[in-house]
């Protein structure tokens, strides 16, 4: 094979190069989901012949990347026109395309070979075509959230046996609950939940579109679209998916959140599933139209509920068994699994980092894990229990919900007394649980100056001495916030 410089180069060199490419154009996190795993077997002629060791991989690289690839073995070698995937079986390859003279045969283990072109290049759903440069794709998936790397409990369980339930019907082309929105805060498994679903039920059944997209990347899809003049071929490709897993729901924005909701109810009269997460439930996400709102109401709404100390302990423990798993060396004691699991009460992305951060040091100082040495790792975790960690954002959907006020009144200059009054306590609540100033508040609340800050809250401590009754709502206020 010879380079684009015209000197001879070897098989492995060049699919270093191809490598290296890949990588510079998807970034490090996609390419260790897709392509760490793929393999060059052989090139022959103007053919390069790739395996991958499952058949949802081959599947999915081929439906999302096969014009990247393809594009990178071009770059390195000009002679290369055709990519050929196959899946390794028992970690071997197929035979050789020349020693096998059913090499264009479609066999049980093998995906069956295409020929790949920039012009040709099959997109993820439909025949609809993508905007050039950027092929349709969803988000990368993290290999390591599985059902089986799910841990348990019972705040969770319920999630957990409705997306089961959810991969199960859609490797088998049905529909049970829809739409199934999924709610909780930050770092409690949604995220994983819905690589999960995308996992089991494109392994189930490969031949199925099935798509998972963050908010951002739906947001950017749709706004290339729109540049590009192509965004009825952006509807077109959502609108043949299976199975849709929209993650991160509360950042969806503008023109993609409408979008979206025509792309709800279209797939939803289609009996199409539709999987949502986000970090509120769909009655204050006021990005979106009522309608839409409603519609994610109105099928399987799902929480999520705060661990409690038995789940924080079982995934402190499985965590650090599968750190003692790669460095055999580490040991936690119960009683270190039990500290832990004590005082690291944020969420689950805490936990595992605080099973990281012990493991790291154990490993560079070789010094035991102990309840010394987590006290000291990890500090500033147990800090973050103890420090109010309410957000302005937090205190206006609370107080519009509580009072019934949306939220834009509260940022408006209505005056009324039904606005008022839970605008002056919004600003109360934000003076008392944040670290916020007065004029920040004020900028977040519409822009207002700070004096009009400091009224709201000396007003508000006035009432709390005269009315014992709007008192005790107050701390019902604060207690939700600081739940």
């Amino acid at each position: 094979m010879m380079g684009k410089d015209g000197q001879p180069l070897g098989s492995n060199e060049l699919f270093q190069r191809v490598r290296a490419r890949l990588k510079a154009a998807v970034g490090e996190d996609v390419f260790n989901s897709w392509f760490a795993r793929l393999e060059l077997e052989e090139i022959v002629d103007d053919l390069a012949h790739l395996s991958v060791p499952t058949r949802f991989l081959s599947s999915w690289v081929q439906s999302n990347y096969a014009e990247k690839i393809l594009e990178a073995f071009r770059a390195e070698a000009a002679g290369l026109a055709r990519l050929h995937f196959t899946v390794r079986v028992n970690g071997q390859a197929r035979p050789r395309l020349h020693q096998a003279e059913a090499a264009t045969e479609t066999v049980e283990t093998e995906v069956p070979a295409i020929p790949v072109t920039p012009r040709t290049v099959r997109e993820p759903v439909a025949a609809a075509p993508a905007p050039r440069g950027d092929a349709l794709s969803g988000s990368a998936l993290d290999p390591k959230m599985t059902f089986d790397s799910f841990v348990v409990g019972s705040a969770n369980e319920m999630a957990l046996q409705v997306a089961k339930q959810v991969a199960h019907a859609a490797a088998n082309n049905t529909v049970s609950f829809n739409p199934i929105y999924i709610h909780s805060s930050v770092g409690l498994g949604k995220s994983h939940l819905l690589n999960a679903i995308a996992w089991a039920a494109g392994a189930a059944e490969p031949g199925r579109n099935i798509v998972y997209l963050t908010a951002d990347h739906f947001m950017y899809h749709f706004i290339t679209a729109v540049q590009r003049q192509s965004a009825l071929g952006f509807k077109e490709w959502l609108r043949r998916v299976d199975l849709l897993l929209i993650d991160d729901m509360q950042f969806l924005q503008g023109k993609s959140a409408t979008e979206f909701g025509h792309t709800l109810g279209t797939l939803l009269t289609g009996a199409k599933q539709v999987v949502v997460a986000g970090d509120a439930p769909p009655r204050d996400l006021e990005m979106l139209d009522e309608r839409v709102r409603s519609r994610l109401s109105g099928g399987l709404v799902v929480p999520i509920n705060s661990f409690d100390l038995d789940l924080r302990r079982a995934i402190v423990t499985r965590r650090a068994e599968q750190a003692v798993s790669r460095f055999s060396d580490a040991h936690f004691a119960p009683a270190v699994l039990d500290y832990v699991a004590r005082v690291v009460v944020s969420h689950g992305r805490d936990l595992d980092g605080a099973v990281n951060r012990l493991l790291a040091a154990n490993q560079l100082t070789k010094e035991p894990i102990t309840v010394a040495l987590a006290e000291r790792t990890l500090a500033d975790l147990v800090r973050q229990r103890d420090a109010r960690r309410v957000r302005i954002e937090d205190i206006l959907r609370i107080v519009s919900r509580h009072y019934k006020v949306p939220r834009n009144d509260l940022l408006s200059s209505r005056r009324s007394r039904d606005v008022v009054r839970p605008r002056q306590i919004a600003m109360y609540l934000a003076k008392a649980l944040t670290s916020r100033s007065l004029p920040e508040i004020g900028r977040r609340f519409g822009g207002r100056d700070h004096t009009t800050v400091l009224h709201s809250v000396r007003k508000v401590e006035q009432m709390i001495k005269d009315d014992g009754e709007l008192a005790q709502e107050i701390e019902l206020l604060k207690r939700m916030l600081e739940e």
